[in-house]
């Protein structure tokens, strides 16, 4: 069965281009030239797509704003975004906003496709795990399938999280932050270790996409994101996990 694309980008060419090259490969691909118009797509008919290549600089909406939109409205397929510019403001700013990759342009082709790949094989393990989910949640499982701490639960391959009665639907990134916090445990990990290893920016950069994220996961975790007892901030430093409450 073929993997169906939707290209998000105004520049003709461009997309055209990426179009030609993907279908070669034997991807079904759709272009779209606005935010607007993608985000209409993605929301109508959610199952048509197993991935996006969504360009930050749009007309109208941006790519920040469709990604963005898109994880509000539940819909999770993997997004691959196209920054002009390799800021890693913008790539934190990406991912933030609910972006699973990134790609500076002026991008190489094989690269691109490699990145395509590999987000939809990541969609396709989480489908299989999904369809064979055991029922065993045991406390403090290994943090590569789920995590129970304090009468919550985080499934890494379902990307969900049980907390306070609610299930939470993560974004990829969400996950991923939390599996390394949940790794180091009990240990003072710095910004600078989240950026090299969750995002594999190795530059420095304001660090405030971290917080923003951090805040966000407290407001699923902590039953007073205010005074949390599992996220903990290290002033000057960086954040520390603590499953049990302290």
């Amino acid at each position: 069965m073929m993997n169906s694309v939707l290209i998000v980008e105004d520049e003709k060419h461009l997309a055209e281009g990426l179009r030609f090259n993907l279908e070669v490969e034997g991807y079904q691909v759709r272009i779209a030239g606005d935010g607007e118009t993608a985000l209409s797509l993605l929301t109508g008919n959610p199952d048509q797509f197993d991935a996006v290549i969504l360009d930050v600089m749009l007309p109208g909406m941006n790519g920040f704003e469709v990604a963005a939109d898109l994880r509000l409205a539940g819909q999770y397929v993997p997004i691959l975004m196209l920054t002009a510019r390799n800021r890693p403001e913008d790539v934190l700013k990406g991912f933030e906003a609910g972006a699973d990759d990134y790609l500076p342009k002026p991008f190489e082709l094989a690269i691109l496709i490699a990145r395509l790949h590999g987000l939809l094989r990541r969609r396709e393990w989480l489908n299989r795990s999904r369809g064979a989910q055991s029922n065993n949640t045991e406390n403090n499982k290994d943090a590569a399938g789920a995590f129970t701490f304090s009468g919550k639960t985080i499934d890494f391959n379902q990307l969900e999280l049980k907390s306070f009665g609610r299930t939470i639907k993560l974004t990829l990134m969400e996950a991923d932050l939390l599996k390394y916090l949940i790794k180091n445990k009990g240990q003072t990990v710095s910004r600078k270790s989240i950026l090299e290893n969750v995002w594999g920016l190795h530059e420095d950069t304001d660090t405030r996409a971290i917080d923003n994220f951090i805040v966000r996961l407290r407001r699923y975790i902590e039953e007073d994101p205010s005074n949390p007892r599992h996220l903990l901030t290290i002033r000057g430093i960086g954040y520390r996990f603590v499953p049990e409450e302290v």
